[in-house]
């Protein structure tokens, strides 16, 4: 086609709202229009890349036997309430009525509608296994839309779901996806890193992240150069610094600490190191009658940060939140700043980082106002706490595989794949007929990737002083 009749509309400067070099660049090249908060019109030249993603997509999931369909974009709110992801989706999910006052969903994945294809279409184990994806538009509704195409509200996604009659048939289909993604990126020209991840919303069991290797990542990616292991921040399983603990060699002695609230104040003013400090961190998780709620403690060293993730993951504290002044002085006697374990106000529940499990003659807030412990140790001073991992990982640590130490790099999420199981085809009663005529729930895998996305995941990873590098495979 002739370029006078093509249609290329470009910017001398990039929008004063676009922040990160994709958006930048993608606003001045004329690939993206917007339209609204996180909603974009796709211009032609921008179309042009999103067909190529599509095309390679499309090619890899046909040859690894996945099928196609098309699932609606708005869709009944009763599938949603059957899973109960209706109320726990929360605002992100966009819910709409129509003129007859019946509430629907704008999609922002299929789970729901592709289990209900099952459990009407997929009768008997001899249809099994089967995969159906589609590429459609997704909506959910970001409270803050930023960064272009990165967090849009809108948005091409591929979704493709698996069923098989087993978990021995849902790990090999799982197999073959990662494997095309593995593909499908390879194909794309760009650096990319798979890591283990955790399930969030979706739910399930084991799942793994697909990453476009980019120093303006929101995501941190843990992995060993020295070995296979690789894991998301969240996910990233952090060992214990001191493989054992050392025996108690100083006195409990209550030490004044005059306005030192922090740790790296305390250590200061006690000439101590900052790994010899324990910081202390309190939850809630309410009742159904308020005067039933529980308070928790999380310890972690002065140094380490805490993984709320992890935390959610530790038994009773599901759908926990952060205490508020008022409960901590009402449980610890004092405000937030001088908090530990020994002497609590009332009784709490303690949980100790594998770190800080480990540690002896260590220091902690003495639940007085401008006081520490020092010298305290777990056995003498206060009973063994319940030990969970509990922090974020640091780089150097050892790997949890035992074959060398983290490093951390930046990366970009454009593609997820997610071992099920049957927590769709439970409450959606989704079941097939085996060899002797009794029915088996379904066990599903869900495998996505962000076609939208890899544009400005690509662009990220591929840019110089002039403006976007394409990799071969994308260039419009």
């Amino acid at each position: 086609m002739r370029a006078s009749r093509f249609f290329i509309s470009t910017l001398k400067e990039a929008p004063s709202d676009a922040e990160i070099v994709s958006h930048k660049l993608m606003m001045r090249a004329g690939m993206i229009k917007r339209l609204g908060s996180g909603i974009y019109t796709y211009m032609p030249m921008g179309l042009k890349v999103i067909r190529k993603v599509e095309a390679i997509v499309r090619e890899e999931m046909n040859r690894s036997g996945a099928i196609e369909l098309l699932m609606p974009v708005v869709q009944p709110a009763e599938l949603w309430q059957e899973t109960g992801r209706w109320d726990k989706m929360g605002p992100e999910l966009m819910r709409v009525k129509d003129r007859h006052g019946r509430d629907f969903a704008i999609q922002p994945t299929s789970e729901e509608v592709v289990t209900d294809v099952a459990r009407t279409e997929l009768r008997s184990y001899k249809q099994l296994p089967v995969n159906f994806y589609h590429i459609q538009t997704k909506f959910r509704d970001e409270r803050r839309p930023r960064f272009g195409l990165m967090r849009g509200r809108e948005f091409t996604m591929k979704d493709a779901y698996s069923f098989d009659r087993d978990v021995d048939g849902l790990k090999k289909s799982y197999q073959i996806m990662y494997d095309a993604y593995v593909r499908i990126f390879t194909r794309f020209g760009l650096q990319f890193r798979a890591v283990a991840a955790d399930n969030g919303a979706i739910g399930g069991s084991g799942s793994h992240e697909f990453h476009v290797i980019a120093a303006t990542g929101e995501d941190a990616l843990v992995y060993c150069p020295t070995s296979d292991y690789a894991a998301n921040m969240e996910a990233a399983e952090a060992v214990a610094v001191n493989a054992t603990r050392g025996a108690a060699g100083e006195a409990l002695i209550k030490t004044a600490t005059p306005g030192k609230a922090k740790c790296e104040a305390v250590a200061e003013l006690l000439k101590l190191p900052l790994e010899r400090t324990i910081k202390s961190i309190v939850l809630t998780v309410e009742k159904e009658k308020p005067e039933d709620k529980e308070v928790w403690l999380l310890l972690l060293r002065g140094d380490h940060e805490l993984n709320e993730v992890k935390a959610s993951k530790i038994p009773g504290l599901t759908g926990y939140r952060f205490a508020n002044e008022a409960e901590i002085v009402e449980w610890f006697g004092t405000p937030p700043g001088y908090l530990g374990p020994i002497g609590t106000k009332k009784p709490v529940k303690v949980v100790a980082d594998r770190t800080v499990a480990n540690m002896s003659d260590f220091v902690c807030g003495a639940n007085e106002v401008d006081f520490h412990f020092t010298g305290a140790n777990w056995g003498r001073d206060l009973p063994e706490p319940v030990v969970a991992d509990i922090r974020n990982v640091v780089e150097g640590d050892a790997s949890p595989d035992g074959k060398g130490v983290l490093a951390i790099q930046r990366g970009i999420e454009v593609g997820h794949v997610f071992q099920l199981g049957t927590a769709y085809s439970e409450s959606m009663k989704a079941t097939y007929l085996d060899e002797a005529g009794k029915p088996q729930p379904l066990q599903m895998g869900c495998y996505g990737i962000g076609v939208t996305r890899i544009l400005g995941a690509a662009i990220e990873q591929n840019f110089d002083d002039k403006g976007i590098v394409w990799p071969d495979a994308l260039a419009p």
